[in-house]
């Protein structure tokens, strides 16, 4: 969350100026884990816990059998809320849901991967709860509270250090938002992701069985370069990183490995059959699309000044003008003249700018406003601001270079390949459901 913070300070509207985008993990580890080569992505993690005997399994009632690919049951979705995981795992976690060739997995590697897919498959959800949560007139009314309590408190102190201490109470609040709106998110997405997790989990097993029987092995180290990339490239330490995705690295380390030995399994198996033609390489080239187009947006601005001595009643009074502007706007040709006859108002026309010259929220603001629309106020560097979007442009992106092409066609030739393949496996293999976990 940036400083910057948008909404109508005086007229309960103030907590619209804490939108950014939620809080969200990208897990792309076919890019970070193939370096310049031809990746087959792949799903699965299998989470490096002890693994229990056959003898810790709960009686088998005879129910849920699989043998050479039929199932007999659904596994279901999970309908109860996630379990802590932050300690060693119970009897119930221990207890053996499924069996793939004989390789158990436990209820314990089921909720750490469903905990896992929860923390990474709720970005729009917790995106929702975020424009909710700001949408609340609570939140504006706080955010009012916070403004006027810093004036109070700081009575005495430089106009420069008020608004410091003030941008710091902005944002601390505005991660915080964040963070409610992420694990709302999550609670309610968990229960549904235990028999994704289970059917993952499988997946995974046959690929590393597969991988074995080939003498396919994949390096510690190799795994821990890529989870490292994954935590640095969304700006946070391994151990943040940790703790964003449920409190254990296994889960997403089982996952890396079992994707790495499975795309060298295939790679091995297909690569020699791959074949792209220059003409297939020109024709995507030439169909290159607007999907990987920029956006330019035609701007406007507003700024009015703040007193030389912040305090309530001078705030109050630029609050006041900032929502008669609003008033008066009545598009894009009339901001200039609305700005006219306020006191320490500036317009500024800014033509042309990327969004990424922008700082967030203000950008994602902008981004989600309609053409001719006026954002509400915006306390940002010592000032009341006003943005207003007056039209947006579509910026063709670089040319895609003819070996990112004829890379994207052969990836897709794996892709369909290794899902052929997998399911191969599956139809062959022996898989037993012990334990419907759409029931626990």
């Amino acid at each position: 969350m940036t400083a910057g913070l948008s909404g109508t300070l005086g007229s309960g509207n103030i907590g619209r100026c804490v939108l950014a985008a939620a809080a969200c993990i990208a897990f792309s580890i076919s890019a970070a884990a193939q370096n310049g080569t031809v990746a087959v992505t792949g799903d699965g993690t299998s989470a490096a816990t002890q693994k229990p005997s056959i003898g810790d399994t709960l009686p088998d009632t005879g129910k849920g059998q699989k043998r050479h690919g039929k199932k007999s049951i659904d596994p279901g979705s999970a309908a109860t809320a996630s379990r802590d995981l932050s300690g060693p795992p119970t009897a119930e976690q221990r207890s053996i849901v499924a069996l793939v060739n004989d390789e158990p997995i436990t209820g314990y590697e089921v909720d750490q991967r469903a905990m896992m897919l929860s923390g990474t498959n709720i970005q729009s959800q917790a995106k929702a709860n975020f424009q909710a949560i700001i949408k609340d007139p609570r939140t504006s009314e706080h955010l009012k509270e916070i403004l006027q309590q810093t004036a109070r408190d700081n009575q005495g102190k430089s106009r420069e250090q008020i608004i410091a201490i003030f941008e710091q109470r902005k944002k601390e609040y505005g991660m915080s938002l964040q963070r409610r709106a992420f694990e709302s998110a999550r609670a309610s997405a968990l229960p549904a992701m235990k028999k994704q997790a289970l059917e993952e989990l499988i997946d995974d097993r046959l690929k590393t069985q597969e991988a074995k029987r080939q003498s396919v092995t994949i390096d510690d180290s190799q795994v821990d370069m890529i989870v490292k990339s994954i935590a640095e490239r969304n700006k946070m330490t391994v151990e943040q990183f940790q703790k964003q995705i449920g409190g254990s690295l296994e889960p997403i380390k089982g996952r890396i490995r079992a994707t790495l030995s499975w795309n060298e399994v295939v790679k091995k198996k297909f690569a020699p059959l791959i074949n792209v033609s220059n003409r297939d390489v020109d024709k995507l080239v030439a169909s290159a699309t607007s999907a990987n187009d920029d956006i330019e947006l035609q701007l406007q601005r507003i700024r009015i000044a703040m007193p030389a001595k912040i305090e309530e009643h001078g705030i109050a009074a630029r609050i006041q003008d900032a929502d008669k502007i609003r008033q008066k706007f009545t598009g894009c040709q009339s901001t200039a003249q609305a700005a006219m006859g306020v006191t320490g108002a500036r317009f500024e026309n800014l033509g042309k700018q990327r969004p990424a010259t922008i700082p967030e929220p203000t950008r994602t603001l902008l981004l989600n406003a309609a053409n001719g629309e006026m954002l509400p106020p915006a306390v940002n560097n010592g000032a009341i601001e006003l943005w207003v979007v007056c039209g947006r442009d579509a910026v063709k992106a670089s040319e895609v270079q003819r070996n990112q092409a004829e890379g994207e066609l052969k990836q897709k030739e794996f892709e369909l390949m290794a899902k052929r393949y997998l399911k191969d496996l599956r139809e062959d293999a022996h898989i037993e459901y012990r334990i419907d976990v759409g029931s626990k």
